[in-house]
């Protein structure tokens, strides 16, 4: 077994993780010599170094690199990647040279099928969430209204308050206790967890059962409690959990396994229906399929085929078809197909909504004020989420912010409704649960059309309620007291979404907007209100959470009028541009806060002057093809040494020049081998070891036990193992001179999880892993390397 060191001139990684980092000073020329170490020799066994001394240039002149402060953690080492390379060792050659074409054709026709079932249990979770909200949020209200109508008239409203607050405390509590307590990986929208997974990062419990269903009732909690969230989000990582789920055809949670779909439990085919999942999720949640498979691209999946797209696209049709299918027969209109999705902006049809050429630039400039709203929204909540993970970390202190959210957010409504003195007339338009209050007979007030009701049908009561619904007052109170509990309400220990509550901010200054333009135009009837509140609600959405296509294509099938396309898509692109140049997108400074190793499209632009030599880990741990189980043994217990993939080198001769590359091996296999015990008594042995098939790697498969449940005994660490069938034989490699840009395009587009470093000789000097690529960004004063933390 060879060990790989690398010195560098003045900076390192952590000693705690068994690797060291080189920041590099200069470009200087590097001399490399030989030395045999022997560390731990009576544990580790043989061990070979390279020792490569950078003899850099210290004239900061020169410097390429920036060093962010030691105090600030950017990166966790907690965080795993996927192996989203298939690992071609002879157990999966030989299998795959026995399959036949028939066989092939029917595991096609398994991934179709799979596809449907994602989509039909996807749009069965959408409904139940619908109707489960509906029908608890019915409840409260109508108490609530019954209780505001009698004191009304007999004085003592500071009763209803406390009632309304009460009750969506109660709510909110219930929901809360359930993530905080039992699964945390529930809280939020789920989107950057999701989003992470399918760049192939390894999220903890972020597609496990109990996950979904801690997600499913504490959204329904959420949004039932009158908190500023809406549950389009969590359905996108609802639907994902279920593709992970359905695709492996067990369930590990619940130990049940149906015998089915064995195949697919893999990482890479596992990534692949989870992308289905996350599109399906998008489509049930805004009647958008097209929407949702653009939004797995451009959001989501990090590797793309043609068939997989139409699988995708299968996956979306299907699953707002089941949803539109059960919510037509709860609404006692069996075969009615009038609810794609779970938020229905109506239809944008009449003369006013037309657009003219000219209101192209009026277009743009709500662009340029979403970007600056989503900036500050984005800005404020990443001040607010430092505070939280700093003071608000325990469960009991994060229930209690959840639930005086929930009580804050009903007073702050309360107080909107009853100081407004917005009254309209009863008709066709009228809120659902009017609230009478101080306006006169036959009139309601219309603050409450906007506080007291589910965000989506607020949503669409801005689109589409007539001019003068609203008055001016009315909406830039709302926009201001909305804004502020939405930026206080995400991040919080509870299952919610962002999207509704930027649509409805969007949406009333948007309409705010329109009055405006129609009272400079003495009420020109393109000035239509309802119109700029769609634009104000697409321009603040994409100034936060920075979506352009895929939002593009979401809004038009949610309004059903294509000709929306082109202003929708210059106001998100406005938008996106704008608020980027301030700071970045809801979803991703989320990750950068959860320390994530997220590896974007493109490396840094200013990072070429960097080499492979100069980003990659060592030393590196390497085994022998016939290795002693005890070396193995105890390279995998020792936690200093938390590498996932080790590569296999060639016998060690008698120079001090390590082996050649054989191939590459992950912790994962060993482990496994290990547990079959696949052992021979000695070196060059006449016994053949036990034969093992992909079936065993796929039954362990993805919990793989820890290495301290398995035992070995004295004599069995005296055994060798033969590596060589287990083994990939050939991993991807690159020369020590590779630059930066280059091995991220192959590290990224390849789905790598180990890229190794060879020299002229093809000898190991080095690995290349998720987090030496994910250290370098581009930062404000040129390229950045974030330093990496062991929490």
């Amino acid at each position: 077994m060879a060990n790989v060191t690398k010195k560098v001139s003045w900076s390192s990684r952590d000693e705690g993780t068994g690797e060291t980092t080189p920041l590099l000073n200069g470009a200087g020329k590097d001399s490399a010599r030989y030395s045999r170490q022997f560390l731990n020799s009576s544990i580790l066994g043989r061990l070979s170094a390279v020792v490569l001394d950078d003899q850099s240039n210290e004239d900061t002149e020169t410097s390429c690199l920036k060093e962010i402060p030691h105090s600030e953690k950017l990166l966790s080492s907690k965080y795993e990647s996927l192996d989203y390379d298939n690992s071609e060792n002879q157990l999966f050659l030989e299998e795959e040279r026995r399959m036949s074409s028939t066989e092939f054709r029917m595991l096609e026709i398994s991934r179709w099928v799979v596809c449907a079932l994602i989509g039909i249990l996807t749009g069965l979770v959408a409904c139940f969430i619908d109707i489960a909200v509906e029908q608890l949020a019915g409840v409260k209200y109508n108490v609530v209204k019954h209780s505001i109508d009698t004191f009304t008239e007999v004085g003592g409203l500071s009763i209803s308050l406390i009632l309304w607050a009460a009750l969506n405390a109660a709510i909110v509590v219930v929901g809360s206790i359930a993530v905080a307590f039992f699964e945390p990986a529930a809280a939020g929208s789920g989107i950057p967890q999701i989003k992470c997974y399918l760049n192939g990062v390894k999220i903890p419990h972020v597609v496990r059962l109990k996950t979904l269903v801690i997600k499913v009732f504490g959204v329904i909690s959420s949004v039932a409690g009158g908190l500023a969230v809406g549950k389009e989000g969590p359905m996108i990582h609802s639907g994902a959990v279920i593709a992970a789920g359905v695709s492996q055809g067990r369930s590990t949670s619940l130990k049940k396994d149906f015998k089915i779909f064995e195949y697919f439990r893999r990482d890479t085919e596992k990534r692949d229906f989870v992308s289905a999942g996350a599109a399906a999720g998008v489509s049930a949640a805004f009647g958008a399929p097209v929407g949702g498979v653009l939004f797995s691209l451009e959001e989501g999946a990090s590797f793309w085929n043609q068939m997989l797209t139409w699988r995708i696209f299968f996956a979306s049709m299907v699953s707002t078809f089941t949803l539109n299918f059960f919510l037509g027969i709860y609404h006692g209109k069996v075969g009615d197909l009038s609810n794609p999705g779970l938020i229905n902006f109506g239809r944008f049809e009449n003369e006013a909504m037309e657009y003219n050429i000219y209101e192209i630039p009026l277009f743009i400039f709500m662009g340029v004020m979403g970007g600056v709203l989503g900036a500050i929204f984005n800005t404020l909540n990443y001040w607010l989420t430092i505070f939280r993970i700093r003071y608000i970390h325990r469960p009991c202190l994060q229930v209690t912010e959840a639930v005086l959210v929930a009580a804050v957010t009903a007073t702050v409504s309360f107080a909107m409704i009853y100081f407004s003195n917005d009254c309209q007339p009863l008709g066709e338009n009228q809120a659902e649960y009017p609230l009478q209050l101080f306006c006169s007979d036959g009139e309601y007030n219309s603050m409450a059309t906007a506080f007291f009701n589910t965000p989506e049908k607020s949503v669409r009561s801005l689109f589409h309620d007539p001019p003068g619904s609203y008055n001016p007052q009315t909406l830039g109170l709302f926009t201001l007291s909305y804004f502020l509990l939405a930026f206080w309400t995400y991040g919080l220990t509870v299952s919610a979404g962002v999207f509704i509550p930027s649509l409805l901010i969007g949406a009333a200054w948007g309409r705010l907007f329109g009055i405006f333009l129609a009272s400079m135009t003495n009420g020109s009837i393109w000035a239509d209100p309802g119109k700029y509140a769609l634009i104000g609600a697409a321009a603040q959405l994409g100034g936060i959470v920075r979506m352009t296509l895929s939002l593009t294509v979401i809004m038009v099938e949610a309004t059903g009028n294509v000709t929306y396309g082109l202003p929708i898509m210059l106001v998100l692109m406005t938008a996106k541009i704008i608020g980027d140049y301030f700071v970045e997108g809801l979803y991703d400074i989320h990750i950068k806060l959860q320390s994530v190793p997220f590896l974007h499209w493109e490396a840094p632009a200013t990072s070429h002057a960097l080499t492979a030599r100069e980003v990659m880990s060592s030393p590196v741990t390497c085994f022998s093809r016939l290795e002693k189980v005890g070396n193995i043994v105890d390279v995998l217990s020792n936690a200093a040494m938390n590498n996932n993939g080790f590569p296999v080198v060639s016998e060690f001769s008698a120079s001090a020049e390590p082996g050649r590359l054989c191939g590459l091996i992950l912790r994962s296999q060993l482990i496994v081998l290990l547990k079959h015990k696949v052992f021979v008594e000695r070196a060059h042995s006449s016994l053949i070891q036990r034969k093992l098939q992909m079936k065993d790697f796929r039954d362990a498969y993805p919990r793989f036990p820890p290495i301290q449940s398995i035992h070995v005994s004295q004599d069995e660490r005296e055994c060798m193992m033969d590596l060589s069938e287990f083994m990939n034989p050939t991993p991807y490699t690159v020369p020590q001179e590779t630059s930066l840009p280059r091995v991220f395009k192959l590290f990224r587009a390849l789905g790598l999880r180990h890229l190794v470093v060879v020299d002229e000789e093809n000898r190991v000097v080095g690995l290349v892993t998720r987090k030496d690529l994910a250290r370098y960004h581009l930062g404000k004063h040129g390229l950045e390397e974030m330093q990496i933390s062991q929490t």
